[in-house]
């Protein structure tokens, strides 16, 4: 099963963790190995920017092109496992009501966005930097998202057509984490068309699925 219980060594079961980030800011959770973490659409159209870091290597974090080169592939599907910059699986994507995400387009600047009709808005880029201000965490580098919820088709000539989004409320996608990391999740305004509405997300970490309210 995708979403099979880790062995957590001599670990005890930790409580369940809910944190909402608001439509345009970013917010951060911290999930340690084993354990489940669920990002909700809370509103329809949000779109999640993901990034990782080792909860305790400041150098390692959640790699967006290991992924692919990892998995052969730049479709995020159900049994796939998102990897570090070391190539190390940080977790397995499960349960997904979705089946839209993006592996290409890097995190929205405020300068891109001003530059591109969307003044006043913040990129993912500078929230994700605040918050890792808010948590004392000093990154050598700033990785590309994995960007959850959007929905961008490759066609095979290589180009990139950004569609609709189709997340409505509720939609959710589920991972096991295999590596204690940090996630923050950026809500801004990405500057795609059809993707560009920024909407609230909830992050939810778990030890079992029945641990979740749906």
């Amino acid at each position: 099963m995708l979403l099979m219980k880790e062995a957590t060594e001599t670990r005890a079961p930790l409580p369940m963790q809910t944190v909402t980030v608001d439509a345009a800011s970013a917010g951060s959770i911290l999930v340690k190995r084993g354990q489940l973490l669920r990002i909700t659409a809370l509103e329809d159209g949000a779109v999640a920017s993901l990034f990782g870091f080792s909860e305790t290597e400041p150098n390692v974090h959640l790699s967006v092109h290991h992924t692919r080169v990892f998995s052969n592939s730049y479709v995020l599907g159900a049994g796939m496992r998102m990897v570090n910059n070391r190539r190390r699986p940080v977790m397995v994507l499960g349960k997904d009501s979705v089946g839209q995400h993006d592996l290409l387009l890097p995190a929205s600047t405020s300068a891109f966005l001003e530059a591109n009709g969307y003044a006043g808005q913040i990129g993912c880029v500078e929230a994700l930097q605040a918050e890792l201000q808010r948590l004392g965490r000093q990154q050598p580098k700033l990785p590309d998202p994995i960007n959850l919820f959007m929905n961008v088709q490759l066609d095979q000539r290589g180009t990139l057509t950004p569609l609709p989004t189709t997340v409505k409320a509720g939609d959710s996608v589920t991972c096991r984490v295999v590596l204690d990391t940090v996630f923050v999740v950026a809500t801004c305004c990405t500057g795609i068309p059809g993707n560009d509405t920024p909407g609230a997300i909830r992050l939810s970490v778990a030890e079992d699925l029945s641990d979740f309210a749906v």
